[in-house]
């Protein structure tokens, strides 16, 4: 099982990586403040229980870094990172001259070849310090070895999204971007939601006032563009993809709902989800995936619907 690292912010991705490092390390390791560069290192003084051997643990100073990327299928041979590391050895080389590293570690949620993390080490070591980049799949390993930071962190809830299929929506949303409606001659239609009020159906599927307010009534306005577009007979494929896939994020939410504090937590999520899987092809056009996931559960498509 494979969790997308690169669909968790900066801050959670660090906070996931410093639970790594109270197995590998211990429970001494210590989350720093916010830098200046608004990210956090982490600090463990001691003897590691189990890094990088059992047979052989580190003893000592050691400093970790989190190096987080939001980019699907992200490489460590890429120019970007090996710039982000070269950055960092003027500040790693003042803390070993003034005794306060002795070890240092790079967590990445890049992928990480047998042949790229020799290269990337030797760029630390013009500091002359000890190091390790650990990459993805070592993370991944560590994941599957330790599934309390699994629990703890609640990454089930990134495994919802890969069982989407969203091609569908993808085709859905580029074909709606291309239609010029015509105020005058489209015919407004206005379906009434007479099974449940929205602040009832807000409050059974725990979607926030404020969200509703500040995020989806910015949608309202799109939904009968929408609603004529699927039932456009010309459109029945159309409908088809649609139909497909409001079965497919219904079915996955009732699964894994429990999982998700809010119901904005799911929407957000896969709009994550699809636009980085599609980023180039809906780059222009990103709104409309929050618009069709919002007209999805206006007209309960998709959440609790009593």
């Amino acid at each position: 099982m494979q969790y997308p690292l690169n669909n968790l912010n900066s801050r959670e991705f660090e906070n996931v990586v410093a639970s790594i490092c109270e197995e590998i390390l211990g429970i001494g390791t210590l989350i720093f403040s916010e830098g200046k560069d608004g990210g956090r290192d982490a600090i463990f003084s001691g003897r590691a229980n189990s890094f990088p051997s059992i047979a052989s643990p580190w003893e000592g100073k050691i400093i970790i870094q989190a190096k987080h990327t939001v980019k699907n299928g992200a490489s460590c041979s890429e120019s970007d990172f090996s710039a982000i590391v070269r950055k960092e050895v003027p500040s790693i080389k003042a803390l070993k001259d003034n005794d306060k590293l002795d070890y240092y570690i790079i967590f990445t949620n890049r992928k990480l070849s047998g042949v790229q993390q020799p290269k990337i080490a030797d760029l630390i070591k013009e500091s002359g310090v000890e190091n390790i980049v650990i990459g993805e799949e070592k993370i991944q390993q560590w994941l599957q070895d330790y599934p309390s930071i699994v629990r703890k962190h609640n990454l089930s809830k990134l495994l919802l999204p890969l069982e989407f299929y969203e091609d569908d929506l993808k085709v859905l949303i580029t074909q709606f971007s291309k239609i010029d409606f015509n105020s005058e001659k489209i015919q407004k239609i206005i379906r009434i939601n007479s099974r449940i009020p929205m602040s009832e159906k807000n409050n059974l599927n725990k979607l926030s006032e404020e969200y509703f307010n500040e995020v989806f009534t910015k949608s309202i306005n799109d939904f009968s563009k929408i609603e004529a577009f699927i039932k456009d007979p010309k459109n029945k494929k159309i409908k088809n993809f649609y139909d497909n896939t409001i079965d497919d994020i219904q079915s996955k939410i009732i699964v894994k709902r429990n999982e998700f504090r809010t119901f904005e937590e799911i929407i957000e999520h896969l709009y994550d989800f699809v636009f980085h899987r599609n980023s180039s092809e809906l780059k222009d056009s990103r709104r409309l995936i929050r618009t069709f996931l919002h007209y999805m559960y206006f007209h309960c498509d998709i959440g609790v619907m009593k």
